[in-house]
C-alpha cells in the first residue's frame, strides 16, 4: 500500500466552509472518505471545537445545498444527503452520502477516475489548511493524480506535496477503536460535556457522581482508568 499525502491552502473568501475554520481558531475537522466510483462517495466527518465555534459551523455542516468537496470554482453536480450522527457540546459527527455525481472536481472523485480498486482518504481541516492522506494499492498513477489535482485548483487555492510512502499499516483516529470500557466511556463523555476538564473546573466529582447516580469512588476510579488508557494510547 502507498500513502500519498498533500496539503491544500485556502485564501480567505475562497471557500465558505474553510472560512469558518479560519475565523474560529478552535475548530478542527477530521474526515474519512470512501469513493469506489467517480459518481458516488460517502464521508464521515468529526468536527470539534469550543461550543460557540461549533454553533457557527452547524448550519453549513448539515446544509445539503453546500458543496464542501469541489476544488474548482465549479460546484459538484450531484445529490447529497447528510445526517447528524453525534451532537455533543464540543463535537459533531456527520455522515454525508453523495450520489449521481456526473461532474465533481473533488479529491475523491478525481482519484476514482485514475485509480482502480477503491481508494481511502483521510482529510484534516485546521485554519486555512486542508491536509489529505490517500491510501492506494498501487502508486503507478499517482503522478497523473498529482498533475490533475494541481490543474483543477480554483482561485485562492494552492497545492503542497508532502510525501508518497509505501506503508504496511494505516492508522486513523476516526477508524481506530478507543480502548476503554463502555462504562468508562460514558463517565468520560459526561465529564467532558459538563466541563470537568476545564480550568477552572465547571463541575466537581461529587456533582458528576450525583448526576450519574453512582458512588463517588466508582466515578473517580472509572474516570482515572479511562484517562490512563487514553494517555497510553496517545503515547504509543
Amino acid at each position: 500500500m502507498y500513502d500519498f499525502t498533500f496539503e491544500i491552502t485556502y485564501d480567505t473568501g475562497a471557500d465558505e466552509y474553510v472560512d469558518l475554520f479560519i475565523d474560529h481558531e478552535s475548530l478542527r475537522s477530521e474526515a474519512i472518505y470512501s469513493c469506489l466510483d467517480p459518481a458516488e462517495l460517502w464521508t464521515l466527518e468529526s468536527v470539534t471545537g469550543d461550543p460557540t465555534d461549533l454553533a457557527a459551523v452547524d448550519e453549513l455542516l448539515l446544509d445539503e445545498s453546500v458543496d464542501r468537496e469541489s476544488l474548482s470554482a465549479r460546484a459538484c453536480n450531484s445529490t447529497r444527503t447528510t445526517s447528524l450522527l453525534t451532537e455533543e457540546q464540543r463535537r459533531r459527527v456527520a455522515y454525508t452520502y453523495i450520489s449521481d455525481a456526473d461532474y465533481c472536481e473533488s479529491v475523491p472523485n478525481i482519484a476514482a477516475k485514475y485509480i482502480d480498486g477503491g481508494v481511502l482518504f483521510e482529510q484534516t481541516r485546521i485554519d486555512d489548511r486542508v491536509r489529505w492522506r490517500v491510501l492506494v494499492q498501487d502508486d503507478s498513477k499517482i503522478g497523473l493524480l498529482y498533475d490533475t489535482l494541481s490543474a483543477k485548483l480554483g482561485e485562492g487555492l494552492s497545492f503542497s506535496f508532502e510525501h508518497l510512502t509505501e506503508v504496511d499499516y494505516w492508522e486513523s483516529e476516526l477508524l481506530s477503536r478507543a480502548d476503554i470500557r463502555v462504562e468508562q466511556r460514558e463517565i468520560l463523555n459526561v465529564a467532558v460535556e459538563r466541563g470537568y476538564f476545564e480550568t477552572p473546573r465547571e463541575v466537581t466529582l461529587d456533582e458528576l457522581a450525583d448526576e450519574l447516580e453512582l458512588p463517588r469512588s466508582t466515578v473517580s476510579y472509572r474516570l482515572r482508568r479511562a484517562t490512563a488508557e487514553l494517555a497510553k494510547r496517545f503515547a504509543e
